[in-house]
C-alpha cells in the first residue's frame, strides 16, 4: 500500500450480504487493503458487480465490515457513524433539493455546520466558480442541464470541506461526450480544492482522467493498484490486462 500517516487505510476489508433462508449469501469485498494519501485520488475501476460500490459504501460506513478495518488519519472508524466520518458523498443521481435554487443546494451541508451567512455565500460563489457555474446561484435547479445538475451536486458535496470525497459513478447517468468533458472538470476541481478522493467507476478511461493511482478490481478482490503508466505497460495478470484493453 501507499504511505499510511494520512488519509484513508483500508485493510484486509470484508463485505458479506446475506442470502435467502435457504442461504447463499455473496462475499462482495473479499480481503482488500488500500491506502489513499491526503490530497491524492484514487479509482476504484472494475466491471458491474466486482465490489467497487460495496467498497466504498464500506468506507462511508453504510456497509457492515465482516472483517478488516477503515482508518483515516491513523483513528480506527469502527463503531463511527456515517454523519460523524467527516466524509462526502457523491453518487450517480446527484439528488438536489428541488424546493432549493442552485446557491441554496451548494450551502445545505454549511447551513448544517451553523456558518454565517457571509462566510456561506463565500464558500458557494467560490465552489460555483470552481466547478464552472459562475452566476449560478439563483437559478432554479429544475432548469439545469443533467451535467450542470451533477455539477452544483459536486460543489454541494465539496462545501463542507470533507476529510474525504466518495464518488459512486457520478458520471454514468449522462452521454459519452458529456462524460469525458465532465471527467476533466472532476480532476480540476478535486485538485484545485485539495481533496482526497475515491472514485467509483467501469471506464478506464474515466478512471485514468480524474484519479492519480487505479485500483483494479474483479470478483470482490483487488487485482492491481497504479498510474497509468503502470497499469498499462505492466499489468499483474491477464484478467487486469484484459479489462484495460492492453
Amino acid at each position: 500500500m501507499a504511505g499510511t500517516t494520512g488519509g484513508l487505510t483500508v485493510r484486509d476489508v470484508v463485505v458479506r450480504y446475506a442470502g435467502s433462508r435457504r442461504g447463499g449469501g455473496t462475499t462482495a469485498v473479499d480481503g482488500v487493503s488500500l491506502a489513499v494519501d491526503a490530497g491524492e485520488v484514487v479509482a476504484l475501476l472494475g466491471p458491474s458487480g466486482c465490489g467497487k460500490s460495496s467498497l466504498l459504501r464500506a468506507v462511508a460506513g453504510l456497509e457492515p465490515l465482516a472483517a478488516g478495518s477503515v482508518a483515516f488519519d491513523g483513528e480506527d472508524l469502527a463503531g463511527v457513524p456515517v454523519h460523524r466520518r467527516g466524509f462526502g458523498l457523491l453518487f450517480q443521481e446527484g439528488q438536489l433539493f428541488p424546493h432549493r435554487d442552485v446557491g441554496r443546494n451548494v450551502a445545505y451541508g454549511l447551513e448544517i455546520q451553523g456558518l454565517a451567512r457571509d462566510e456561506r455565500e463565500g464558500r458557494v460563489s467560490e465552489l460555483l466558480d470552481a466547478v464552472g457555474l459562475a452566476g449560478y446561484a439563483r437559478r432554479a435547479v429544475t432548469t439545469l442541464s443533467g451535467g450542470q445538475r451533477q455539477r452544483v451536486a459536486l460543489a454541494r458535496s465539496l462545501a463542507p470541506r470533507p476529510r474525504l470525497l466518495l464518488l459512486d459513478e457520478p458520471l454514468s447517468a449522462l452521454d459519452r461526450q458529456l462524460r469525458e468533458r465532465l471527467a476533466l472538470d472532476v480532476r480540476a476541481t478535486l485538485q484545485d480544492t485539495g481533496t482526497t478522493a475515491l472514485f467509483v467507476t467501469h471506464d478506464h478511461d474515466e478512471a485514468f482522467t480524474v484519479a492519480d493511482r487505479v485500483a483494479v478490481m474483479d470478483g470482490g478482490r483487488l487485482l492491481q493498484v497504479g498510474t497509468r503508466d503502470e497499469l498499462t505497460s505492466a499489468p499483474s495478470s491477464e484478467r487486469v490486462a484484459e479489462f484495460l484493453g492492453v
